[in-house]
């Protein structure tokens, strides 16, 4: 059989190259694009890699063209591309299998097309496993220039095999004569173009990719604190971030009544504090799902005025507790469409506003908590301390007068303190005050069994401390320790610094801590609790409350707070 001219040959092949091509722009469609151009190592997608490179190393075969009892075929294109996406083992497995199909079809060339297939396959995923492993870039491995070099290697190699095991020779070198030039110029071009279409695309996902994660953070690190509750002046603040980040024509807020807040294009009819008329939103609201009316074949009409530009929306329902609580609507004019990306960026905003809402309520709920733990404890300490207080001053009172005004005055304080504690900080001289009147009282009552040592440096006395949080450990140490043993009591309230944090020290002489069982909530184990939760929820980990006790020698109470908050 005349062989064909060499430029005729090479059209040939070209418009076998043009199966490669439709199959790169098929693959870019696929779910599949995004784990084989990244290179997942799962199985299911290196099954998929082989199928889909084996059956096009098979189609380039069938669609090459005769040349003396051989084929001229873009076969090659297939086992190169599949050892590049799917590394050496699938290349093997391209190649091998192409190289079958190829040997099944018998020719005096079979044997060596069919090794040679092998060895391109192979030699492909080496040069992907070369890549990975050493530079750790899987981003060269799309360089069309690196496929071009490859592929022209492999139909080198190629050749040389034909030479080697083609038998007769002369026959395989006349065949070598006639392919080899339109092969080497073919096939590399189309295994580039191939790649150059597959990168590019790849390049285009990862654009957007980068640029929704960019506005999705921005857009969450905005909004954080501003939609704790559905009000007017928050919604209107979080309409004008949307409003701004996503670049949509308007934006609305939405409770399940009305409009709390608007901006935009249409802003003149919008109004906030207006009824909801939209049947979409309405929709959203009573079934609890995404409405969608994308312009194009569902229309957006608006409900205010028929001279409304808008044209396309999507309602995003906000649930709060599992319950639809208001709408994030994003708007688009009839001039633009509703990309897909300001879709899937709204369906975001709203996960993150209800992450929020919930996480907000969360932490109002803990605060009323431990404020209602604070109170009971000293709901508990008040009637002790104040039956006590009054037995001292009743006893004092007809002995020493003085005294027993100079007592009733340092109760006054104390319970005037005390009551006013309803800041979360206080400085430290103010909790100081109220501790010294109390202690007042106690030295009255326990006469010289009881002896108290206060040392705060004066440079600390401004720095800011939880309130109610050094009372329940004095209280606690003369309640539960002092009061409970016969010889002289000692307490002592002392500051020490450290390189990085700072200790408030209450110590007694009694030792007798005793740690409080889950089975009984005692008021001293209620009252540490609360100086816990209250040093944890201001400092975080950075603050400490830890608890030192030497049975019947020393109890030391220690509360390590950060230096960073001292200024």
């Amino acid at each position: 059989m005349a062989h064909l001219p060499d430029y005729s040959l090479i059209i040939s092949l070209a418009q076998q190259m043009s199966l490669f091509l439709v199959g790169a722009y098929l693959l870019s469609k696929t779910p599949l694009f995004t784990p084989i151009v990244y290179l997942s190592p799962r199985l299911s997608h290196r099954i998929f890699v082989y199928l889909l490179f084996s059956g096009l190393c098979i189609l380039g075969t069938y669609f090459g063209q005769p040349v003396h009892d051989a084929i001229a075929n873009t076969r090659a294109i297939g086992a190169v591309l599949g050892g590049l996406f799917g590394g050496p083992v699938v290349g093997f497995a391209v190649g091998l299998t192409a190289g079958l199909h190829r040997y099944s079809l018998g020719g005096f060339s079979a044997l060596a097309c069919a090794i040679s297939t092998t060895c391109e396959g192979l030699l492909a995923g080496s040069i992907q496993a070369i890549v990975r492993h050493h530079h750790r870039r899987i981003d060269e491995l799309f360089s069309p220039l690196l496929v071009f070099s490859v592929t022209f290697a492999a139909e080198a190699l190629q050749m040389l095999i034909l030479l080697i095991f083609a038998k007769p020779y002369p026959d395989a070198l006349a065949l070598v004569k006639v392919i080899a030039l339109p092969m080497l110029i073919a096939n590399p071009i189309g295994a580039s173009l191939f790649m150059m279409m597959i990168s590019d695309r790849k390049s285009l996902h990862d654009k957007f990719s980068r640029s929704y994660s960019q506005k999705a953070l921005k857009l969450a690190q905005r909004i954080v604190g501003v939609l704790p509750d559905l009000t007017q002046q928050s919604a209107q603040q979080m309409a004008e971030i949307l409003h701004q980040e996503t670049g949509v024509a308007a934006v609305a807020i939405t409770n399940r009544e009305q409009v709390l807040a608007f901006v935009g294009t249409g802003s003149d009819h919008h109004l906030p504090n207006t009824a909801i008329t939209s049947a979409l939103t309405r929709k959203a609201i009573e079934e609890n799902s995404i409405v969608f009316a994308d312009g194009v074949q569902h229309i957006y009409r608006c409900s205010c005025s028929e001279k409304c530009p808008l044209r396309s929306v999507l309602v995003i329902p906000l649930r709060c507790a599992d319950e639809v609580i208001g709408t994030v609507k994003l708007y688009e004019s009839k001039r633009r469409l509703f990309l897909t990306i300001n879709r899937t960026l709204g369906e975001g905003i709203a996960h993150i506003i209800e992450e929020q809402m919930v996480t907000s309520r969360y932490q109002q709920q803990q605060a009323l908590l431990t404020q209602a733990k604070l109170k009971l404890v000293r709901a508990q300490i008040h009637p002790h301390f104040l039956f006590n207080a009054l037995n001292t001053i009743t006893a004092i009172i007809r002995k020493n007068p003085p005294q027993a005004r100079k007592l009733i005055g340092e109760l006054a304080l104390f319970l005037r303190t005390s009551l006013k504690q309803h800041y979360e900080q206080v400085p430290l001289i103010d909790e100081l005050r109220c501790i010294q009147a109390y202690l007042n009282i106690e030295q009255a009552r326990f006469g010289e069994r009881l002896q108290v040592d206060i040392d705060i440096p004066e440079a600390w006395l401004q720095f800011q401390i939880p309130s109610f949080t050094l009372q329940p450990l004095v209280e606690n140490a003369i309640k539960h320790g002092i009061s409970q043993i016969l010889t002289p009591g000692h307490l002592k309230l002392y500051l020490q610094e450290q390189s990085d944090h700072f200790e408030l020290i209450v110590e007694d002489n009694a030792g007798l801590y005793h740690p409080p069982s889950p089975e009984t909530c005692s008021e001293q184990g209620l009252g540490l609790s609360i100086v816990r939760t209250r040093l944890r929820h201001q400092y975080g980990e950075q603050a400490r409350l830890i608890i030192d006790c030497l049975p019947e020698q020393s109890t030391k109470v220690r509360i390590q707070l950060p230096r960073s908050g001292y200024v």
